[in-house]
């Protein structure tokens, strides 16, 4: 060897060539994933049509917002001088007045929850007004103890939107202070919730939540868990047929549903005094009605995802988030677009939760009962025989 000095090598050629193979590698990777991604449509549906979805109901779907609120007006006067009363509230963009005969008829609205309140006018109501004082009762449906104080204050604006213009009419407040004008006056009631709380509004709801939770989403994963292990192989060359290996998955999950059913009930009465002013035992029938619903949901999401991920995100989507927004949990569907209204009511949790509402803080009300149940009983046949027939012992 020479002793003269080493060659100097270029070392930006090395770190060029290494840049670029990693961009290479960085690109190879991103067409990769949007190779992925685009054959599998059912995380490109979550990730493009779940945020569409929130955007337009939280944006456009949901209200807590009341308008157009239905209430029944019990005319016992029947004089010139309640018209003029009662003007205030056709106008109001916030009421819905439905003129109605009798308290009786009035009534039913009510505990079919088609009206929100009722304004009764008693026979003597302009003789009393024209001495001074006359009294309206108003009548509030508590179930929803906000809505009620909504109403209360939409209901009394109208009303003292009268007593000014009639001061007015005669030379001013002050006019009507020397009682030249009489003055109304709103007694208030609430009905099924005399504490005036949301909490027993909310905790009958919870139940509707809990057996979501436990038989939908829960169980759209047992049958999933199975594909994605391979034990369901194990299962097939055996003589069990497929109606037994539903059987055997739905029987737990519908015990541990109905001990969470049980936990809810209990809760409701020791820990906040909700009253349970239905039946028990139509309440018990409700929730069987409901978690064999919701069990058949999940079992078929089950069978016909095969996957645990995405039976998840499905039964989140179909079962739980629905039963949250869009049963008349957090809010009446009444104060919804129409659309959106249609959705709820396809949904069978809207129906449970009216149903347990009703026996929790109104009572027997048989035609609400017997309608909620058969509606319940139809999905849960439908929903166990699609999951049966979505279950079939092959590979695919």
């Amino acid at each position: 060897m020479s002793g003269g000095a080493a060659p100097s090598r270029d070392l930006r050629k090395p770190h060029a060539g290494a840049a670029r193979r990693s961009a290479w590698r960085v690109a190879s990777l991103i067409r990769k994933e949007f190779r992925q991604l685009l054959r599998d449509r059912a995380n490109l549906a979550l990730g493009i049509l779940m945020p569409i979805v929130m955007i337009l109901l939280f944006g456009y779907g949901v209200s807590l917002d009341l308008r157009n609120a239905p209430v029944a007006v019990v005319d016992e006067d029947r004089s010139p001088v309640v018209a003029d009363v009662l003007a205030g509230l056709r106008l109001s963009p916030y009421l819905t007045v439905l003129n109605v005969g009798s308290m009786p008829e009035a009534t039913a609205l009510m505990q079919r929850h088609e009206v929100y309140a009722i304004l009764r006018v008693p026979g003597n109501f302009a003789a009393d007004l024209d001495a001074g004082k006359g009294e309206l009762q108003l009548l509030l449906q508590g179930v929803d103890a906000q809505q009620a104080r909504m109403v209360q204050a939409y209901v009394g604006g109208a009303i003292a939107q009268w007593s000014l213009i009639a001061a007015d009419r005669r030379g001013g407040v002050a006019a009507l202070a020397a009682a030249a004008v009489g003055t109304v006056e709103l007694a208030p009631r609430f009905w099924f919730n005399a504490a005036n709380t949301s909490t027993w509004y909310l905790v009958p709801g919870l139940i509707v939540l809990v057996l979501t939770v436990v038989g939908a989403f829960l169980t759209s994963l047992v049958v999933a868990r199975e594909w994605e292990r391979g034990t369901l192989e194990a299962l097939f060359v055996t003589p069990v047929r497929p109606t037994e290996i539903l059987i055997a998955k739905l029987v737990p999950y519908f015990v541990v549903g109905m001990i969470g059913f049980a936990m809810c009930v209990v809760a409701a009465r020791v820990l906040f005094d909700v009253p349970l002013r239905g039946s028990l035992a139509l309440l018990v029938l409700a929730a069987v009605l409901y978690i064999l619903v919701a069990l058949g949901l999940g079992l078929l999401i089950s069978s016909v995802t095969k996957n645990q991920f995405l039976a998840s995100q499905a039964a989140l989507l179909i079962s739980f988030l629905p039963a949250l927004m869009l049963s008349g949990f957090l809010f009446d569907l009444h104060n919804v677009p129409l659309a959106v209204r249609i959705v709820g009511n396809a949904l069978p949790a809207t129906y449970f939760m009216e149903l347990i509402k009703t026996l929790f803080l109104v009572g027997n009300v048989w035609s609400l009962v017997l309608k909620d149940c058969a509606i319940l009983a139809a999905y849960a046949v439908g929903l166990l025989v699609a999951a049966r027939l979505a279950t079939k012992k092959q590979l695919a």
